[in-house]
C-alpha cells in the first residue's frame, strides 16, 4: 500500500508523486524564509554560532538540512532558546474551528498521537498569514517513511512485525480520511479549519510524518496541582538537530520570568567543534520505530531487536533443531504454567510479544519461562524468585545442563527468526551497491541491520553455551 503526497496547498500544491529519492528533499516552498532570522525576531535566542546547512551523512542517520557549529562551542552553552509562543502544540479549545479539531482528534488511538498534533500542523499551513508560516514553509514536501515507499519496497522490509505496522498506518489514514470527510461536510465554510481545502489520506500522511519525525514530548500544560502535563510539541529550528545515542547537546525546560510559561532551550552538553553537527538523543529506539516514524535506520544500533510470538508450538520446533526433548511447552504442568501466568505469557491479560536483541540480549520474560519449562525440579525453581529467573546476568539458577538447554533454544529460535527473511545478508548487500532508490537503500540497510543483529545474538548465546559446557567439564573432572 503507497500513500501519494498531499495535495494540500499554501501559496504552492505538494507535487512530489512519494517518498522522495533525491539527496536532499526540497522545502514546502522555493526559497523559504531564515528561519534563525524568525526565530530570533519572535523574541528566542540562537547562538551566533549555530547555522544551517546541507549534512553529508556518513551512514544512514539521516540526509539534507541540519544545524552546524561554524566556529568552536564551549561546553554549557546555550544554543537555541524558544520562548513559549514558538513551539507549535495542539492546545484545542471548543468552539469554531477548534471544536472540529477536537470531534477529529477523538477519533485517532493514542499510539499515534502524532496525528492529533498533525491535524494542528494542517490548519496552520492552510491558514493565510500563519504564524508559523516561516517554520511550515521550511518543512520538507517529502518524507522517507515506509508509508510513503513504493508497494514494492514495503514488501521487500521482509519483516512481519513491521509490515504489520505500516499497513496499520497506512489503513488508519484511509479509514480517517473518511472520518474527516464525514466531520467536514457539516462545518460552514467560515468555521473550517483547513480554509476550505480538501484534506486527503495523503495530506493526513504528511502531517503525521512531519510530526512524529519531528516533535519532542515535553512539560507542557499547566495542571491544577501546578505540575505540567506532557505535551508533544514542535520545536521550529530544534527540530533540525539530527539523532546520536552520544550527543553533543541536550533539551531542558526552564521557566521564563513570569513563572507560569516554560522556555524550551537546547545546551550544549560537551564542547562542539567547527563544523561538527549538533546532535540529540531521539531516545532508545529500535530500528523499526526509527524508520516508521523518522525515516532513518541506526547501523548496529544497540536497541534493536527482533519480535517473537510466544508460541508452544514455535517453542517445540526450535527444541527439537536444539536437540533437546521437552513435552512440557505444549503442556506445561501446574505450577509452570502458574509462572508463565506471572510472566505474562499465560492468561486473559498475557502479553505474547517477546523480544531477542537489545540492551537485554534475551527478553526477561522469554528467558524465565524457558528456564522453568527446561526444569522438572519444582523445589529448585521455587527457590529462585522470578527476577533471578529473568536475568541473563544470573548465572545458570537452574543448573548448567538447564541453561544450556534454555540458551541453545533460543539460539534455534533465532535460527528460525533468520530463515523467514528470503534474502541473506551477502545478498542484500551486492543489491546495496547497485544503484538503487533511496527508499530502497533505507529497506536494504534496514534488513541488513535485522539479519546482523541476530547473527550477533546467535555468536553471544553460543559463546555462553561453550563457557557453561567448560565449566561443566571442569566440574566432572
Amino acid at each position: 500500500m503507497m500513500l501519494m503526497a498531499a495535495s494540500l496547498t499554501h501559496s504552492r500544491p505538494l507535487t512530489c508523486a512519494a517518498a522522495s529519492a533525491c539527496l536532499y528533499p526540497s522545502r514546502l516552498v522555493p526559497q523559504p524564509p531564515d528561519l534563525i532570522r524568525w526565530v530570533r525576531r519572535e523574541g528566542g535566542f540562537v547562538h551566533p554560532s549555530v547555522k544551517i546547512a546541507h549534512l553529508e551523512a556518513e551512514n544512514s542517520t539521516g540526509l539534507g538540512l541540519g544545524l552546524v557549529a561554524s566556529d568552536d562551542i564551549p561546553k554549557g552553552s546555550d544554543l537555541i532558546t524558544l520562548p513559549h509562543h514558538i513551539p507549535l502544540k495542539f492546545e484545542p479549545k471548543y468552539g469554531g474551528d477548534d471544536s472540529v479539531l477536537v470531534n477529529l482528534a477523538q477519533h485517532i488511538p493514542e499510539e499515534l498521537w502524532a496525528m492529533k498534533l498533525g491535524l494542528k500542523l494542517l490548519q496552520e499551513r492552510a491558514k493565510k498569514g500563519s504564524f508559523w508560516w516561516p517554520y511550515i514553509s521550511n518543512l520538507p514536501e517529502t518524507y522517507t517513511v515506509p508509508i510513503f515507499f513504493p508497494g514494492e519496497d514495503i514488501m521487500n522490509l521482509q519483516y512481519a512485525p513491521l509490515l504489520h505496522q505500516v499497513n496499520k498506518r497506512c489503513r488508519f489514514l484511509l479509514d480517517f480520511e473518511k472520518s474527516v470527510k464525514y466531520e467536514l461536510e457539516k462545518v460552514k465554510l467560515d468555521d473550517h479549519p483547513f480554509g476550505g481545502q480538501y484534506i486527503d489520506a495523503s495530506s493526513l500522511g504528511w502531517a503525521m510524518s512531519a510530526v512524529s519525525s519531528r516533535a519532542f514530548r515535553l512539560h507542557g500544560p499547566k495542571r491544577q496541582d501546578g505540575t505540567h502535563e506532557e505535551a508533544p510539541m514542535l520545536l521550529p529550528l530544534i527540530d533540525m538537530c539530527n539523532h546520536s545515542f552520544t550527543p553533543n547537546a541536550e533539551i531542558v525546560q526552564e521557566k521564563e520570568a513570569n513563572f507560569e510559561n516554560m522556555l524550551v532551550k537546547v545546551v550544549a552538553g560537551s564542547e562542539i567543534k567547527r563544523d561538527d553537527p549538533l546532535e540529540l538523543n531521539y531516545g532508545g529506539l529500535n530500528n523499526d520505530l526509527f524508520l516508521l516514524d523518522y525515516g532513518f535506520v541506526i547501523p548496529s544500533n544497540p536497541f534493536d531487536c527482533i519480535e517473537l510470538k510466544y508460541d508452544s508450538a514455535l517453542l517445540d520446533a526450535a527444541s527439537m533443531a536444539a536437540g533437546i526433548s521437552s513435552p512440557n511447552f505444549s503442556s506445561p504442568l501446574p505450577w509452570q504454567q502458574q509462572i508463565l501466568f506471572q510472566l505474562k505469557l499465560d492468561g486473559e491479560n498475557s502479553d505474547l510479544k517477546v523480544r531477542i536483541g537489545g540492551s537485554e540480549l534475551v527478553e526477561g520474560r522469554l528467558l524465565a519461562a524457558l528456564r522453568v519449562l527446561l526444569s522438572n525440579d519444582k523445589e529448585a525453581v521455587e527457590k529462585q524468585d522470578l527476577n533471578s529467573l529473568k536475568s541473563i546476568s544470573s548465572e545458570a539458577p537452574l543448573g548448567i545442563s538447564n541453561e544450556t538447554a534454555a540458551l541453545r533454544t533460543i539460539v534455534a529460535l533465532c535460527v528460525i527468526a533468520l530463515g523467514h527473511f528470503p534474502t541473506k545478508i551477502m545478498e542484500d548487500e551486492t543489491l546495496l551497491k547497485q544503484n538503487v532508490s533511496n527508499t530502497t537503500e533505507l529497506v536494504l540497510q534496514y534488513r541488513i541491520q535485522k539479519k546482523s543483529l541476530i547473527i550477533d545474538a546467535m555468536r553471544d548465546l553460543t559463546r555462553r553455551v561453550r563457557l557453561l559446557s567448560s565449566k561443566e567439564s571442569v566440574t566432572a573432572q
